[in-house]
């Protein structure tokens, strides 16, 4: 029996235009939907299938505002049987601070938790960072990139894509893996898994994580009063040009 759990963030739909907001520095979402990114997808869709393989369970978890259950409900109606919504500012909370958020509450849970699967990148921020840091923060192995996974008792394989073909890996559980897409076929929710994501309680919880990231802008530098002195224009210049090398000692008197 596998315990596995999926987290997933609310992103903005990137078919229309893209926008960003007054200071630049984040997307503008007011008048776009909402989804998550093509890798958490197809974590999702392998959580489901090692639950249903194993006889486990397959959870999903978000970091996020409160309309991020939206995005929950999606993983319920296609087969994730609990939601956890970690109510946060999404946008102050960075890699680091996700990372601990989330290690906070697998290590309160009563049950273990075998599996941590994540997007290998957010389709907003491209961080490429959360499964690395929230390994790292509960001493797990993980990989990235990964887009199969089989499971055989306490051992896992996992398939990726690697720069010269395929490679595959063997690891023990527990453990974080970033998943891309391409390995599996994200399910699409039928009417009756629609109708069970509706009547779901979603878990609120709340972080005692404060957010450490601090927005930082490149400004461009102060303009520097011109040093340049014109010493006249055509041959008549060449006078004061000479005059000028040898006063810095380019050429001597």
């Amino acid at each position: 029996m596998t315990n596995v759990l999926v987290c997933v963030k609310r992103v903005p739909e990137t078919s229309s235009q893209v926008l960003l907001s007054d200071d630049g520095m984040t997307v503008d979402a007011r008048h776009v939907g909402h989804t998550v990114s093509e890798h958490e997808e197809a974590a999702v869709e392998i959580a489901i299938q090692l639950a249903e393989a194993t006889g486990g369970t397959a959870t999903v978890l978000t970091l996020g505002p409160g309309d991020a259950v939206e995005q929950l409900r999606d993983a319920i109606a296609v087969g994730c049987s609990r939601a956890v919504h970690i109510e946060a500012d999404s946008d102050a909370f960075g890699p680091a601070d996700v990372a601990a958020a989330i290690a906070q509450f697998v290590e309160g849970e009563a049950d273990p938790v075998d599996l941590i699967l994540v997007g290998t990148d957010a389709a907003d921020t491209g961080d490429f960072q959360v499964g690395v840091r929230l390994a790292y923060s509960l001493g797990r192995p993980v990989l990235s990139g990964i887009s199969t996974i089989d499971v055989d008792g306490s051992t896992i394989t996992a398939r990726g894509a690697g720069p010269e073909g395929d490679e595959v890996f063997e690891l023990p559980l527990p453990a974080v893996i970033a998943v891309s897409e391409g390995g599996v076929s994200p399910r699409y929710p039928s009417i009756v898994g629609r109708m069970k994501a509706k009547k779901t309680e979603i878990e609120v919880v709340h972080t005692e994580i404060s957010p450490t990231t601090q927005r930082v802008r490149l400004t461009s530098p102060p303009e520097q009063p011109s040093s340049v002195e014109v010493l006249g224009k055509g041959p008549e210049a060449a006078p004061a040009v000479v005059d000028m090398l040898i006063k810095i000692g380019v050429v001597g008197k």
